[in-house]
């Protein structure tokens, strides 16, 4: 088979998604990832940051001119429609460079997005195959707090603000359970990499 296998990858904050994009990649997936992208479309001098400025204005910007995640944070995160007015200039520049970076794959290759809010945006259905890593909450609350250094309220808000575990399930094709070790996920990952059919 020659076509590309197109595989979308998600899951809930530290649920260990970034952990199977690693393995995907170190497997030879073709991997891209929409958190990178989402900076890339508002470095300095892009018109990503521009619109940004003009939607927000220059309260956005840092000394140096590059953008004020924080400061833009403070302002979209509770404001529903100026988070969907800021989704409005990112998301269709991130998608359009997945899309030139999935072109560009060799043929045969397996590509995997690793989009963060695949399914709150209602993106599952571009893909061949997907997975969605799974994690308890408790421990999701645990990393967010432990390794990431949020207050435990804070880390509720950020999960409270996504899909659910069942939402993000009733969408998969496949579930890697990150409940374990480091190395039980890699394993999950490798069998499920291995009986992928290209």
């Amino acid at each position: 088979m020659s076509e590309i296998v197109s595989v979308g990858l998600t899951g809930g904050i530290a649920s260990g998604k970034s952990a199977v994009a690693a393995r995907l990649g170190e497997l030879g997936a073709v991997v891209i990832d929409a958190d990178v992208l989402s900076r890339q479309v508002v470095e300095p001098g892009t018109q990503g940051l521009a619109e940004i400025v003009g939607a927000f204005g220059e309260g956005v910007l840092t000394d140096d001119g590059a953008l004020d995640r924080p400061a833009l944070g403070r302002i979209v995160f509770n404001d529903d429609e100026a988070r969907a007015r800021l989704n409005g200039i990112i998301h269709p520049r991130v998608r359009q460079e997945s899309r030139r970076l999935r072109d560009a794959a060799p043929a045969g290759s397996v590509v995997v997005e690793d989009i963060p809010l695949l399914v709150e945006t209602g993106q599952q259905h571009r893909f061949d195959t997907l997975v969605v890593v799974a994690a308890p909450r408790e421990e999701r609350i645990r990393r967010l707090t432990g390794d990431r250094g949020m207050d435990r309220s804070e880390a509720e808000r950020r999960i409270a603000a996504q899909a659910t575990d069942e939402q993000r399930a009733e969408a998969a094709d496949v579930v890697l359970d990150n409940s374990g070790t480091l190395e039980q996920l890699r394993a999950q990952v490798d069998e499920f990499f291995a009986g992928l059919e290209r």
